[in-house]
């Protein structure tokens, strides 16, 4: 039999010519090898798999410490007798079981780039690596769950394995980093005995994995979940620590060595470990949907694990409040659920360079599509807010305060300047009935002045008493012709509190309002699937001045690398009584001053991503700044492109964003001053006119003190910036006009 008879005779019992795996040990039991490493008498046979052939781009899924060999051509036998031919095929089909026997257990896949690797193992039970450029990053990391008393992910069987890839753009219909988005991952699915699945992504910005069921159950009870990254050396961590499942989320990133991380150390996300080499690891979750969003602990090793808050039994509402709605009484599991389900995105982001954290989109792209099919109402903007300065306006004939007239005020100065919206911050209505109205204030009538001005007004409420009063709150502020609804003090995410945040903007939409959550960081994750949701909180932002020190420069620049990695932060900016210096800065709660100078507070305008991006301090003090406004009217609130330029993590970032023709950058530093090159080769052809902002000389002294600069510029351009301790650079670039 020839080598070409055998090629066909093979492939008509479904076997093909690709390649052959055979493991350390495997060979070790093969006595007699001649020199080309196979048995005598199959020397030359050409090599055949037990697999089917994968697709040329089908990643393909090897195992670990195994020897593999490729045969291209087919040749001819050293032998024709029966017995040569017996050996052969026998030999051949030795070889091929254990290959087949090995790859149920140990899996590999790549990014499409090559340069990470995930590890997985189904022995006793799952766990996997992770490799950065061949150099571990995780090792030995565990995951399971506990649904209905029965653990998945303990002594995993495997009945099958699949891998493909997606390489595919997405168009963002409310664009944070950039409105095109590449989709690029590949991608191995597990299906285990047990009606479970676990699938693994791989992208060049990362990996992910999540659990899949299939019971056949209409109710399932989650008694836990395990996720534990063991990392694979003694790493620092910037972990958001916390002091219980109740909490706004508004943390400081406090940079932890791991060891020090206790089981009782509790923190949201994200959690970011600093590995060697400068390598950030970034810990998060997406499309968290009918389920308790993820917290995390210490085991005072080099390791982080999962915690949920469990499913609340009994809440009440602490006395004398309408928001704060503690849970009395907790069950012994997680979730109530579906039996069959997808689960949440476990996310390890991986970041060679500190840039590399702020242009990454995976929790945006793991989470689901969006739920709203026409989004073409939804209106990004910017907004003139209240509460802040606490409606101190001034040069007016009539008392402040939450009024109407004052109220009309906001609405004229954001008419002037383009300005989308104007909020109505606490105080609007009596507290615990959204349909009681203030007697000094008129909605119907604000929202009127408001479109003749194309204006629009947002409205805040509490959490618990839109819960209360869902439909007739929803139907009078749809009668009124708000666009949309700030909703606050929810502090939990546990499963039901996470249904509330998909009610709420499945509600909106169907209203075509839009949503900006307050008081919680859980629904950042969710902007694909609602792109109504155009703001969140959860950030330790511009507010904390009124009463703290805990919004300082240091604090600022460390948030594009941490909270911005879930997405949008309603930081609040736009702050014009400046401290400079940090022996200068005092808080004052109604007439409050950021820590800082002036133009690090305009160039959170661009490093800030936030839809929904609001103008903090009172119309009277912008009116008296035209110089500033003409930056800020023209600032976008999304964009088109995004380049960081220079970036250290908690020390400095300069970003360079695009939207239509016009570019924007913004550079922001911690209280160390400094000095940064811009190199503007990522402006395309052609000449451009730049105003730029910079600290002026007593900028540190006098937080306000800046200087407005316009310059001829192009692609060949290079340029050194000053920053000011706590100080910043602004720069609106567009196409000369011939």
């Amino acid at each position: 039999m020839t080598g070409s008879e055998l090629n066909n005779s093979m492939r008509c019992h479904g076997l093909v010519p690709w390649s052959l795996t055979i493991s350390a040990n495997k060979r070790k039991k093969l006595k007699r090898l001649d020199a080309t490493g196979l048995p005598r008498g199959v020397s030359r046979l050409a090599l055949y798999s037990c697999e089917r052939e994968p697709p040329r781009d089908e990643p393909v899924a090897s195992k670990r410490n195994l020897f593999s060999w490729r045969v291209a051509d087919i040749v001819n036998l050293h032998g024709t007798s029966p017995w040569h031919l017996f050996v052969q095929v026998f030999w051949l089909a030795m070889l091929c079981l254990g290959g087949s026997v090995m790859a149920q257990s140990n899996y590999s896949l790549r990014s499409p780039d090559q340069r990470i690797e995930v590890r997985v193992r189904a022995a006793d039970r799952l766990s996997y690596d992770v490799l950065l450029n061949g150099n571990l990053l995780l090792q030995n990391s565990t995951l399971s769950m506990n649904i209905n008393q029965i653990s998945i992910g303990a002594q995993p069987k495997v009945r099958g394995s699949k891998q493909r890839s997606e390489n595919k753009e997405i168009v963002s219909p409310v664009p944070q980093k950039s409105v095109r988005i590449r989709e690029h991952y590949n991608e191995l699915r597990l299906e285990l005995e047990g009606d479970y699945s676990v699938v693994f992504r791989v992208f060049n910005e990362g990996i992910a994995y999540r659990f899949e069921t299939s019971l056949a159950v209409n109710e399932a009870k989650v008694h836990a979940e395990e996720a534990r990254w063991n990392f694979a050396g003694d790493y620092n961590v910037y972990y958001p620590k916390e002091d219980s499942f109740f909490s706004h989320n508004e943390r400081e990133f406090l940079n932890l060595p791991l060891k020090q991380i206790s089981s009782t150390t509790l923190a949201s996300l994200p959690a970011v470990v600093v590995a060697n080499n400068g390598v950030k690891i970034a810990i998060a979750e997406s499309d968290v949907e009918d389920y308790p969003g993820l917290w995390l602990q210490g085991a005072n090793n080099n390791t982080l694990e999962a915690i949920f808050p469990p499913y609340p039994l009994k809440e009440e509402l602490r006395k004398n409040s309408d928001r704060d709605l503690q849970v009395t009484e907790k069950a012994d599991y997680i979730a109530l659920t579906k039996g069959a389900r997808t689960f949440p995105w476990r996310i390890i982001g991986i970041a060679e360079k500190d840039a590399d954290l702020i242009t990454n989109h995976l929790v945006y792209l793991l989470a689901k599509p969006s739920q709203v099919q026409d989004t073409s109402w939804i209106k990004p903007g910017k907004v003139a807010w209240d509460w802040y300065n606490a409606n101190n306006i001034y040069g007016v004939d009539f008392k402040s305060g939450i009024n109407t007239q004052t109220y009309k005020y906001y609405i004229d100065f954001a008419s002037r300047y383009g300005i989308e919206y104007v909020i109505l911050d606490e105080g609007w209505y009596k507290l615990g009935d959204l349909l009681s109205v203030a007697p000094e204030i008129n909605i119907e009538e604000l929202v009127a002045y408001g479109k003749k001005r194309n204006v629009g007004i947002i409205l805040w409420m509490v959490w618990k008493t839109l819960d209360d009063q869902f439909e007739a709150a929803f139907n009078q502020a749809e009668k009124w012709g708000v666009k949309g609804l700030k909703i606050d003090f929810m502090q939990r995410d546990d499963q039901p509190v996470m249904n509330f945040y998909h009610k709420v903007c499945r509600e909106a939409a169907r209203r075509r309002m839009l949503v900006d959550f307050h008081g919680a960081i859980r629904p950042a994750t969710m902007t694909r699937t609602w792109p109504n949701l155009v703001n969140v909180e959860g950030v330790r932002g511009l507010e904390q001045s009124k009463w703290s020190k805990f919004a300082n420069p240091e604090h600022n620049v460390t948030l594009p690398f941490t909270r911005m990695l879930l997405g949008p932060l309603d930081y609040t900016p736009g702050a014009m009584v400046n401290s400079g210096q940090e022996r200068n800065f005092v808080p004052v709660f109604e007439r409050p001053m950021s820590m800082g100078t002036r133009v690090h507070q305009l160039a959170m305008y661009v490093i800030y991503e936030a839809p929904l991006q609001m103008l903090a301090d009172s119309p009277s003090h912008y009116l008296r700044e035209p110089e500033v406004m003409e930056f800020l009217k023209p600032v976008p609130a999304v964009w088109d492109e995004t380049r960081v330029l220079a970036a250290q993590m908690g020390d400095y970032v300069v970003i360079a964003r695009r939207r239509g023709q016009d570019w924007y950058i913004g550079a922001m530093t911690d209280w160390t001053s400094r000095t940064l090159d811009i190199d503007f080769s990522f402006l395309p052809s052609g000449r451009f006119q730049m105003l730029a902002y910079e600290d002026g000389p007593n900028a540190a002294r006098m937080g306000h003190d800046y200087k407005a600069v316009r310059k001829d510029i192009d692609r060949t351009t290079k340029l050194t910036i000053n920053l000011a301790s706590g100080g910043g650079w602004a720069a609106r670039i567009y196409p000369q006009t011939k």
